[in-house]
């Protein structure tokens, strides 16, 4: 995937890895192993609708020249992911690579945890159809789905997002001393506590996880973070994602317990959802899904026929890094996204800006809006104008703009990204509109082998 070829859908990203086909939402199994990062997620090689669910693999050295890798797991006929080896994440046991998933195999049926084993590559996966967790005998518990795993005190647990009778979101806690064979702890943490029901509405918590996040003052700070699903979602989630920052410290039984102290969401667009996050001893990288834009009347997307006939569905975010400053979580991208950079095609400059289709900006400065915007430059359409992007700038902001065909990914300097989809039509052209006293530099981006993307 290092030049990729020419794709016949002007929408399609060119510096965002995906497979040329199908469909892909969530990102699962984040690792990082023998100095590659592997990157699986939810997908479906053969339309570019959501249903029989495979992991998909993409892997890189870098984080910026990307393979794409053999499908890793696929539903089977009979066994306990007959009807989709969904959300879950890879872990080390005993030396071995395993991918932990719901599998389900009944419609509407709930998920359990299923285990798939790898070789030293994670391109060869064994799917003997070992289930390590059943769904917990708890009338409580009314959906479950979605395991992580953790550390904590030396021992492994396990996170599972679930819904209530009670009509409350939840995560469930497992011991898992024996990755083989888990042990349901009960309800860990719920929207019945105050600071998760103010920052983490939802019916059920899907993609949960819980991972430690560099904090400037040094303090041990963690992440609780969950994808926001109400009844009625369907490819769509309004609600987005929520996180708390907090506490672990040891409870009853030495198993861990969580005090938040502050949240918030972990993006401000409406096309990002079921991220993942990857915590590594210096950093903690997170990668996100963003969904196609259904046409509307506010900012026109694509039909479900359009996206039909394009052949493919949903996009990965950039790799994200995250850390903690003042208590605020702030989301930055990945510093080896850099390389991407190929001419500067404006310095410092001021007012109105042309973008290429293919383009980051960084921002600094000035007071008043900025907007992103798609203006028509052809038949009686000439001049019309769609708003992308608007934000307010105020003295020292910091602002990085990334535009990949129909991708927008916007991100301001100790806070959270937002991440946004629009898809310009036929002689529309990205231009940038600067308040009073800012100042952009732009660069056209390019693959680090020179390769140009608009071929």
């Amino acid at each position: 995937m290092d030049t990729p070829a020419p794709h016949p859908d002007p929408a399609f990203p060119r510096f965002h890895p995906r497979p040329a086909q199908g469909w892909i939402n969530d990102p699962n199994g984040l690792s990082y192993v023998d100095g590659r990062y592997h990157v699986f997620f939810q997908h479906n090689p053969d339309s570019a609708r959501h249903h029989s669910i495979c992991w998909g693999h993409l892997s890189s050295p870098d984080l910026v020249r990307w393979d794409e890798e053999p499908v890793a797991l696929r539903p089977r006929p009979g066994g306990p992911d007959a009807l989709g080896c969904w959300s879950g994440v890879v872990t080390v046991d005993g030396g071995v690579p395993t991918a932990v998933y719901s599998g389900v195999d009944t419609d509407g049926g709930h998920s359990r945890v299923v285990l798939a084993r790898a070789d030293s590559s994670l391109r060869n996966w064994a799917q003997d159809g070992h289930v390590a967790a059943e769904v917990p005998p708890d009338p409580q518990v009314t959906a479950v789905r979605d395991p992580f795993l953790f550390t904590f005190g030396g021992r492994r647990f396990a996170l599972q997002g679930a819904g209530l009778a009670s009509g409350h979101a939840a995560v469930l806690l497992y011991s898992v001393d024996d990755l083989r064979s888990w042990r349901y702890e009960g309800i860990w943490f719920s929207t019945e506590d105050p600071l998760a029901a103010r920052h983490l509405p939802a019916a059920i918590w899907e993609c949960p996880q819980l991972v430690r996040v560099p904090d400037s003052s040094g303090a041990e700070t963690w992440v609780l973070m969950a994808s926001l699903w109400q009844p009625g979602d369907l490819h769509t989630h309004p609600h987005g994602v929520g996180y708390l920052l907090g506490s672990l410290a040891a409870g009853p039984a030495g198993l861990p317990v969580f005090t938040p102290a502050s949240g918030g969401k972990a993006d401000l667009g409406r096309e990002f959802y079921g991220p993942q996050i990857l915590a590594l001893p210096d950093r903690a990288l997170l990668w996100g899904w963003s969904c196609e834009l259904d046409d509307s009347g506010d900012r026109p997307g694509r039909s479900q026929a359009e996206t039909d006939r394009a052949g493919w569905a949903g996009i990965l975010t950039f790799p994200r890094q995250l850390s903690v400053h003042g208590g605020v979580l702030a989301v930055e991208p990945a510093p080896e996204l850099s390389a991407y950079r190929g001419d500067m095609l404006h310095r410092g400059a001021a007012g109105t800006l042309a973008l290429p289709a293919f383009a980051e900006v960084r921002v600094a400065g000035g007071e008043g809006t900025l907007r992103l915007v798609l203006v028509s430059s052809v038949g009686a359409a000439a001049g019309q104008r769609r708003t992308v992007f608007a934000d307010e700038v105020a003295g020292g902001d910091e602002l990085r703009i990334f535009v990949d065909a129909s991708m927008v990914e916007v991100y301001r300097h100790g806070s959270v990204p937002t991440t946004l989809r629009a898809y310009p039509g036929p002689g529309e052209e990205w231009q940038l509109e600067l308040p009073h006293g800012a100042a952009a530099d732009v660069w056209e981006l390019r693959h680090p082998d020179g390769s140009d993307p608009s071929l």
